[in-house]
Parts: C-alpha cells; sequence; structure tokens
C-alpha cells in the first residue's frame, strides 16, 4: 500500500503554566517566556493571554521576540480554542484573549467594553489520506462547491466526477472509495471560518447548515462524518482514516509538514494558500469592517485569492483594566504585533499574512482610544 499523502505530527510546542488564570483557561497549549508567578524572573509585567489555537503558533514565536523588545514584559499564552479565550476574557481571568470567531451581541452586551482588534490574517486549508494518492502525486484540487458537496454528503465518493474534472493527473487514481469527512468537535473559530466559506459557496449549505463555531454537520447526520478537538485532533483523524479529509490552519500544517489541497477560487483561478492569496483575500475586502472593527474575507473575488480566509483577533477590555502598568504594555505589544516589520515577517514565516497598511491604521486608532484610570493609555506611555 503507498503511503497516503497526509502525515500527521505534533508540533512540539513548550507547555507552560498560565499563571493567575484559575482553571476557566486550563486545558490548552500554551506558550510563553516565563513558566509562570507574577512577576516572573526578568521581567516585572506578567500578562496572559489565551484562546485561539490558530494564533497559537504566531503568537508563541512574537512572545519569544518581543522578549528582546521590552524584556520586563512576560507573555504567557494558551491555546484553549476561540470559545474558550471568548468565555475567559468576559470571566476576567486573562488580560487578553485570541479568536477567530466573532463576539456576538449578547458576548458584547454580557463583557460591556470588549473590543476586538484584528492582528493578522490566516487561510484555513483541506487535508486528506485518499488512498492511492502519495507524495509524488499532484496536490488535490477542490473548488468551493465540491468542498460544500463533500461536507452536505452530497458528493460522497473520491471518484465522483465533480472531484475527477477537477483533477485530470489524479482521475484514474481517484478511488471509488466512500468519503469520511473530519470536522472539529469543539467550538472553533476555525470551525467558522469554513462554515462562513462554504456559505458562501453554496446557498443550499447557507440556508440548511449555516456558519458558526459549531454547526450540525450534515455528514454526521449521514453516518460519514468523524469530530476530532482542535487541530492536533482533525490531523491526527485523517491520518488515521483511510479516504478523508479534514481542514486545519495554514500555519499548523506547515508547522507540522502536513500536504494541503489548492483550491480553484471565485475567479476561476487553481491556487495554494500562502501569505500573496491571503494578501489578495484581505485587499478582496477592504474598507468592510464593520463598526466593531470586524469582516469576514471568504470567497474574494481576487485573481489570486485564496478562499477559506479569515483574520484572527485580540479581544481586550478598552476602559475597565485596573492595572495601567499592565495595560500599558499588553498595549504597547499589540502595537508592535500590528506595525513591526518582524512581526509581519514571522507570521508570514508561518504561512500568515500581516495587516495591510490601512487595516493597521484602524487597528492603532482603536487601541488609541483604551484608557486606564479615565487616561489615554498609549499616550500616557509616551
Amino acid at each position: 500500500m503507498r503511503k497516503p499523502r497526509v502525515i500527521w505530527m505534533v508540533g512540539v510546542i513548550a507547555s507552560l503554566v498560565l499563571a493567575g488564570c484559575g482553571g476557566a483557561a486550563g486545558g490548552g497549549q500554551t506558550s510563553g517566556a516565563s513558566s509562570g508567578g507574577n512577576q516572573a524572573p526578568g521581567g516585572i509585567v506578567q500578562i496572559n493571554g489565551a484562546g485561539s489555537t490558530f494564533q497559537l503558533p504566531v503568537e508563541s514565536q512574537w512572545i519569544g521576540a518581543y522578549q528582546k523588545v521590552d524584556s520586563s514584559v512576560t507573555i504567557n499564552y494558551q491555546g484553549i480554542g476561540s470559545g474558550g479565550g471568548k468565555s475567559a476574557i468576559l470571566d476576567g481571568t486573562v488580560d487578553f484573549a485570541g479568536t477567530d470567531s466573532l463576539l456576538t451581541d449578547a458576548q458584547y452586551q454580557q463583557g460591556g467594553d470588549l473590543q476586538m482588534i484584528p492582528v493578522l490574517a490566516g487561510a484555513v486549508v483541506p487535508i486528506y489520506n485518499i488512498q492511492g494518492i502519495g507524495a509524488n502525486d499532484p496536490p488535490l484540487v477542490l473548488d468551493g462547491s465540491t468542498l460544500a458537496g463533500i461536507y452536505a454528503a452530497t458528493i460522497t465518493k473520491w471518484n465522483d466526477p465533480a472531484i475527477t474534472a477537477l483533477n485530470p493527473d489524479l482521475a484514474s487514481k481517484l478511488p471509488d472509495a466512500s468519503i469520511t469527512a473530519v470536522h472539529r468537535s469543539d467550538g472553533s473559530g476555525t470551525t467558522e471560518i469554513v462554515t462562513d466559506a462554504l456559505s458562501s459557496f453554496s446557498q443550499s449549505w447557507a440556508d440548511n447548515v449555516g456558519a458558526g463555531p459549531s454547526v450540525e454537520w450534515p455528514v454526521d447526520k449521514a453516518g460519514s462524518g468523524i469530530g476530532g478537538k482542535g487541530n492536533q485532533g482533525v490531523a491526527a483523524a485523517v491520518q488515521n482514516t483511510p479516504n478523508s479529509i479534514g481542514y486545519v490552519e495554514l500555519s499548523f500544517a506547515v508547522s507540522n509538514n502536513i500536504a494541503f489541497a489548492k483550491m480553484k477560487n471565485a475567479a476561476g483561478n487553481v491556487v495554494t494558500a500562502d501569505a500573496d492569496t491571503l494578501q489578495s483575500a484581505m485587499n478582496d475586502f477592504a474598507g468592510s469592517f464593520s463598526d466593531k472593527l470586524t469582516t469576514t474575507i471568504v470567497n474574494g473575488k481576487g485573481a489570486q485569492s485564496w478562499p477559506i480566509s479569515g483574520y484572527t483577533y485580540v479581544i481586550i477590555r478598552m476602559n475597565s483594566m485596573k492595572d495601567c502598568t499592565k495595560a500599558t504594555a499588553l498595549l504597547q505589544y499589540l502595537q508592535w504585533v500590528v506595525t513591526s516589520p518582524e512581526a509581519a515577517k514571522i507570521a508570514a514565516d508561518l504561512g500568515y499574512a500581516g495587516l495591510p497598511q490601512s487595516v493597521q491604521q484602524q487597528a492603532l486608532a482603536k487601541l488609541g482610544e483604551a484608557t486606564c484610570g479615565g487616561q489615554p493609555i498609549l499616550k500616557s506611555s509616551q
């Protein structure tokens, strides 16, 4: 038997304790420059964050790089998923949250002064394990309607005409085998990006399933779906299930050497997910931000746009932070994340895309509105 195309291995990420966050933010992967304590060695200010696993690879490297910018600040970030991050910031157990999933109106009302700040864009990519397709074969190509059909359980075989038409070089190898579709079992910003895209690809999906951090998957009802917790769970399920497909963040695929499909985009071009196709997707939706500084960037019309793209955000409190020293340190870190060429290069090397200049300016303007003790935080830091 030929070796399946998808090879999964767990990324090695330093596991550190998220100090001061209690039980609400437990159970995830953590990155940070210190292992704990409110005043860690080498740092006089400790900042705790939690949430999006989408952000975890880049947060890990940003935190390490920022130590060289300001060694007095220690930042810990725990990847517990966007839903967990939103719960933690609402509960007040973290100083900031990472999320790829938008806050609901109810969460804004509950939080009082929560603000989402875009920090970069990332791609979600289909990964697959098809018997007879190996590492030396061309990548699988899918389009939006075909991917929607797979997860809607209306395309159920790998040799379905819709798939073979997109893959003339693989058509003779695609088996007459049932497709198993793997999805996230946990509430996930990654799933929200995917289901936003599926809703854009397919009116039937939009009408009958919709978008969100968790949905009722048609493939589960059809008996051909499998849930996996986190990127690791989805990748493991794909690895261990012949003739399966799943989705993970591009950064996870890049970091763990996982092969992924190309996509035929809305312009009719076959593209691969990378910083350039993400940048094109962001450009398609320039000026589309809501008054909450959020937007979706799926299924863009640009010639080179990756169709399953999304901004990832941090959530902060705008005027209720009590420790003004910590608030200043947090906002200065976020300024660096948004504007630093070093931060942008770190992101690009992992397969993300930094913010366009126009979005940077919107993010900086919003950070400039944050106050502590009734005074602008960033103004007082200058």
